[in-house]
């Protein structure tokens, strides 16, 4: 843990006020890969201990007036203000100290103090900028500051105040930090421990979520006493989270003068998302682009794990580390290829090569861990460039799949003892064999471990590090961690903009996405004309190619946050700045020369100050308002120190902020879509635009048949029943099915129950892909995957040779081998009405080259029947005439009246004259309409 601290003595003297201040500790300078690893242990045993007695507000005889915590998190960017009142109740002077414990991903924004009417506030300065002024001050013996640091990330801010009884002090303390998605949901986490009864104890954490909250829950982490106190009030869009116990409801039993608030408070939550497409938030002259997609099928896992059974590793860690990997092992697939390496100063492998994940494989694993005895040194170097090498021979001999994700999962406890003890050495090893598609993910377990190593190491191999809390349940922390990575959705993430829209964006490049976490990239928007930005995320998946296009309104959102009492409307600004300097840390951390990090270090430092963040690199100093007594505070200057991983769990690039292309480029196959309003073009990619005249199939349902030799139109009805399936197309010889099924209305019309389509399945047996559409969501399977897209969503699917354009609550498009073509229309229906359901339409044109063998409803007439029309007269109706059709050998009598072809206006339509067909098309289609009744929605029409 590391610590920003703060010491102030305060002494009033015949009504002047001056300071005395005591140097407790010195600036951390930089210092050597190798550290002495006893003094390391030696410091995490006085963490250890320091942490058990933490205060929120420390002195002997002191008054705790209040102690507030206030956080609103707009669009999973949070700022947390923390205040508290004290009085020195006593009659001698004395330290009051105001602690706070934040997220270790956190940055520190400000600080101020009210001492006895003297105001402190605080500003971020360069940190050689603040050194120079608190050194003149201290020259005048009027401040002081300090930090003191450890091996751990900086979570505890620590302040003391010297004041003599009776003073009045007010701490405030403010930090920002994104939200990260772990496993389905983001967690804010505030550490309340006041150590003590306090008369206006409060909790409020206000979230604001444009696109709606789908969960908001408090962990019972503070007990169950205090179940009945946490309030929680929310809408569509907000939520508000109250704590707040009284005196009484605050002791740890009815007569005890101790206070039972001691723990993490917690709120959990996650969002509203439309579709897989992502979410794109425009504001304050910045954006947002969010993509968290779900409902795909999980790419196969190739996992080496490399355990180190060194003898430090004996007792609970080693107990806990077997009954994890026990649990993990028992989730690995048929799929999935995996092999176990431990170490300590010798490498073993239960097996030399990657093997499948089956149930006898996993059972023989499970026995070889449950057998491991630790004992010896510990050869990190070795067991990792042989983890390495096993990836690299069954890549060569072809045993992994291309679109696979590689990884190698290490779990150590202790520095290097044998073999190559030098740890640069080891990063630069490690980091020479790697290959561009395999990622490193270390586990430290407890605090005799480099976990700033760890963290390098992984961060330079596209993976991360966390640190498991050996005197915690290390067996569910590393469960926990591998929840986390075992379910990649994607790899090789892009997110790109329009040429000349952005510029300033963080990481756009992901190696890989993994379920239930979430990608984040920002940026500053250019100037334009236009009111909406657009980006575009390629990805691949398993088997396909996925190309998802998300749009944002420039003035929407800023208009919505001005109305929320308690939003942070500078959101964007700053949480592009936060992932900025975090990224740029990260590449600090890594960077291969002195000139580079100097420059990186410019950079991060002109972030800080002008966003205001407590860095590495950056201090705070709080002033009087007269500028005359001044604090310093700042946070470590540490070159080893991997803040965080700019990729989070998505998985970093290679290189993580090295200069983008933002422009766009589609694949080949796709074209931007339009921007002309749906009276004037079909919105959608000019190569998937369906010609003038095609065969269609609309409302309720009535079939249009475009016949080109005759330059006629002949229309006809089915009166079919809900849930029959209608086959449409059925070609044999190129393996392709389209069938409809019906779904009623909600009630009878004028005695009628009107049927729609209200699910089109297009199948490809060749490629085995089965395309679902319905009302709700579409589905795409290939018999092994499913992968699952919501009408919220506008994308682009390539797998094999079938490629699909989803254009977000419109329609689907279907090419198959660039010769077949089918789209389906979105119709939405008002959600109240009585009668009418959401329906589908289909649209097929004439050129589709199917093969001689095509039959079904519309297949048939790909090979166009003769039609003549003669003896035209007035009919019944004035209006329609009727006429003789001889088609097929039959003659029939036809009426001539439209239908309507809803391409291009959903809700009007466009008229289409033609010849109607009564009978349900009898005599117009090859047998009766009931011959077209198939079982399933991928069944092939069976030839009678």
């Amino acid at each position: 843990m590391r610590r920003l601290l703060l010491l102030l003595g305060l002494l009033l003297l015949q009504q002047a006020c001056c300071f005395e201040f005591v140097i407790d500790g010195e600036w951390e300078e930089d210092v050597s890969d190798m550290r002495d690893h006893r003094e390391r242990h030696k410091r995490a045993i006085l963490t250890s201990e320091e942490e058990e007695d933490f205060e929120a507000v420390r002195g002997e005889d002191i008054t705790v007036k209040s102690y507030k915590v206030e956080s609103r998190i707009t669009s999973r960017f949070a700022h947390t203000t923390v205040r508290s009142s004290v009085v020195n109740s006593g009659s001698k002077a004395q330290s009051i100290g105001f602690n706070v414990q934040i997220p270790k991903r956190a940055f520190i924004t400000n600080f101020t103090m009210n001492v006895n009417g003297i105001i402190f506030v605080g500003s971020v300065k360069e940190k050689t900028v603040a050194r120079n002024l608190y050194a003149q001050a201290r020259a005048r013996g009027k401040a002081a500051g300090i930090v003191r640091a450890n091996s751990q990330d900086m979570e505890t801010f620590k302040t003391e105040v010297h004041v003599p009884p009776g003073s009045n002090i007010e701490f405030e303390l403010h930090y920002q930090e994104m939200m990260h998605r772990r496993l389905g949901f983001y967690e804010h986490s505030l550490f309340l421990q006041p150590g003590r009864l306090v008369p206006q104890f409060q909790v409020d954490v206000y979230i604001f979520e444009p696109k709606g909250i789908s969960m908001v829950e408090t962990p019972n982490s503070l007990g169950e006493q205090f179940v009945q106190n946490i309030k929680v009030t929310s809408t569509k869009e907000k939520a508000h989270i109250v704590f707040k116990p009284n005196l009484q409801q605050q002791r740890k039993c009815d007569n005890c003068t101790g206070s039972a608030i001691d723990g993490i408070f917690t709120v959990r939550y996650d969002v509203t998302r439309d579709g897989n497409a992502g979410e794109l938030q425009v504001s304050d002259g910045h954006f947002v682009q969010f993509f968290a997609p779900s409902n795909l099928s999980p790419l196969p896992k190739n996992i080496v794990f490399v355990i180190d059974v060194s003898g430090s590793m004996w007792g609970v860690k080693m107990k806990q580390t077997v009954e994890a990997m026990q649990a993990i092992l028992e989730d690995l697939t048929i799929d999935d290829h995996f092999s176990i390496i431990d170490f300590n100063h010798n490498v073993r492998c239960w097996n030399e090569e990657l093997v499948a994940g089956s149930s006898i494989q996993i059972a023989d694993a499970k026995r070889y861990v449950q057998d491991i005895k630790p004992n010896g040194g510990t050869n990190i170097n070795e067991a990792l460039l042989r983890a390495v090498q096993m990836l690299v021979k069954a890549s060569n001999q072809g045993l992994i799949d291309p679109r696979s994700v590689s990884m190698i999962i290490l779990v150590s406890d202790g520095d290097p003892t044998v073999g190559e003890i030098k740890l640069g050495t080891i990063q630069k090893n490690v980091k020479r064999v790697m290959r561009e598609e395999f990622s490193l993910f270390s586990l430290g377990i407890g605090f005799d471990v480099d976990y700033d190593f760890l963290e390098r190491i992984a961060m330079e191999n596209r993976g991360m590090a966390q640190r498991i809390y050996a005197n915690h349940d290390a067996a569910e922390q590393l469960r926990a961690f591998y929840s986390q990575v075992s379910s990649p959705l994607l790899r090789m993430i892009q997110v790109q903009f329009p040429e000349d829209s952005v510029s300033d964006i963080t990481q756009n490049r992901f190696d890989k996405y993994f379920s239930g976490s979430e990608l984040v990239v920002a940026g500053k928007v250019k100037p334009s004309e236009s009111n909406t930005l657009t980006s575009f995320t390629t990805a691949r998946a398993a088997r396909m190619d996925v190309t998802f296009e998300t749009e944002g309104d420039f003035t929407e959102l800023d208009t919505e946050l001005a109305k929320q009492q308690h939003s942070f409307t500078g959101f964007a600004r700053q949480m592009w700045a936060y992932i900025t300097v975090k990224q740029l840390i990260s590449e600090r951390a890594l960077a291969p020369t002195a000139v580079k990090k100097r420059k990186i270090t410019q950079r991060i430092m002109a972030l800080a100050v002008e966003h205001q963040f407590v860095t590495p690199l950056t201090a705070l100093l709080v002033e009087s308002e007269d500028t005359n007594e001044r604090l310093l505070a700042d946070s470590p200057r540490d070159p080893k120190h991997g803040c965080c991983s700019g990729a989070g769990f998505g998985g970093g690039s290679s290189s993580t902020l090295n200069p983008v292309n933002v422009v766009y480029q589609a694949p080949p196959w796709v074209q931007m879509t339009t921007n002309a309003p749906p009276s004037q073009a079909v919105k959608g990619s000019e190569e998937y635009a369906l010609p003038p005249t095609v065969n269609l199939v609309d409302n309720d349902p009535h079939f249009i048949v475009h016949l080109p030799s005759s330059n006629m139109d002949v229309c006809f009805n089915i009166d079919s029943a809900p849930g029959h399936i209608l086959n449409l197309v059925t070609d044999t010889g190129t393996g392709l099915v389209v069938n409809g099924q019906l779904v009623g209305s909600k009630q009878a019309h004028k005695g009628k129950l009107s049927t729609y389509f209200g699910t089109i399945s297009v199948y490809y047996q060749p490629d085995g892909v089965s395309l679902t559409v319905g009302t709700d969501s579409i589905s795409m399977t290939d018999g092994q995957r499913n992968h699952s897209f919501t009408w919220g969503t506008t994308a682009k699917i390539s797998q094999d040779g079938v490629r699909i354009s989803i254009v977000k609550n419109s329609h689907v498009s279907i090419m198959i081998n660039n010769n077949i073509h089918v789209m389906v229309l979105l119709h939405r229906v008002w959600t109240k009405n009585p009668v009418s359901v959401d329906f589908l339409g289909v649209y097929i044109p004439n050129d589709n080259q199917y093969s001689p063998l095509v039959h079904g409803m519309i297949g048939q007439f790909s090979r166009e029947p003769e039609v003549s029309v003669h003896d035209m007269h007035e009919g019944m109706d004035p209006l329609k005439k009727e006429a003789t059709m001889e088609v097929k050998g039959n003659t029939l009598l036809v009426t001539r009246g439209w239908q309507k072809d809803y391409r291009r206006d959903k809700r009007l339509g466009s008229s289409i004259y033609c010849w109607f067909i009564h009978n349900s098309g009898k005599g117009f289609i090859d047998g009766h309409y009931t011959d077209y009744i198939v079982p399933h929605l991928n069944s092939f029409l069976q030839a009678h």
